[in-house]
């Protein structure tokens, strides 16, 4: 809110309006699924119009696609990480802390429900994940200081794959009917069994990336 109070008062309420419309979307899509929420029922809990939810948001499925945290958390835990620290740890670190944080109980759950079992989603989740492997790929290969190469591209795909593997269908079932600390300590057991499922490849750039340190 402090970078809030700095912005005239227009650009205040733009960016409120807007974080109102994204927060009271994942919401509701967390808590009925998306199919069956509306935008009109996403612009009245944000308290706007529906004509004004559209002057941010093109359509529904953009208010799924429009918060980049996670793959902000990721891209400077990667290209930020000590030497010694292996690209897997950096990942699963990222996603413990997001588990830490988890305290309305929604987590897992509320993505399935929210968002995993659309089949409007479906498209846009593959996309995302592609873009997600593409910013990997150019995090690592600055990292080693090299241009980015098939081996940064393979472990980029292998890092996505342990963030995917956090929302995958087994991993619900791992903690369906679970109570939310259980549940917490059920998938950070996981984490710790795929991070040395990852192994780092070390390329030579990393000792251009060590010296930078």
């Amino acid at each position: 809110m402090g970078d809030l109070a700095a912005l005239p008062l227009r650009e205040r309420k733009k960016a409120l309006n807007r974080a109102a419309i994204v927060a009271a979307a994942e919401r509701l899509f967390e808590e009925r699924g998306f199919d069956n929420v509306t935008v009109a029922e996403i612009a009245d809990a944000a308290n706007v119009s529906v004509k004004t939810l559209f002057v941010y948001f093109r359509s529904k499925e953009d208010l799924v696609f429009t918060d980049t945290w996670l793959i902000d958390a990721l891209l400077s835990a990667l290209t930020e990480r000590a030497p010694g620290t292996s690209a897997a740890e950096a990942v699963t670190g990222v996603l413990k802390d997001a588990l830490a944080d988890d305290t309305d109980g929604r987590g897992i759950e509320g993505f399935h429900r929210g968002y995993g079992e659309s089949e409007a989603l479906r498209s846009g989740l593959l996309r995302m994940w592609v873009d997600y492997e593409d910013k990997i790929t150019k995090a690592l290969a600055a990292y080693d200081g090299a241009d980015p190469t098939p081996t940064h591209r393979l472990h980029a795909i292998q890092l996505v794959g342990i963030v995917r593997s956090l929302t995958c269908p087994e991993t619900r079932q791992l903690v369906n009917g679970l109570p939310q600390d259980a549940a917490r300590t059920a998938l950070e057991r996981w984490l710790r069994e795929a991070t040395p499922q990852i192994p780092d490849p070390h390329p030579i750039g990393n000792k251009a990336a060590s010296r930078r340190r």
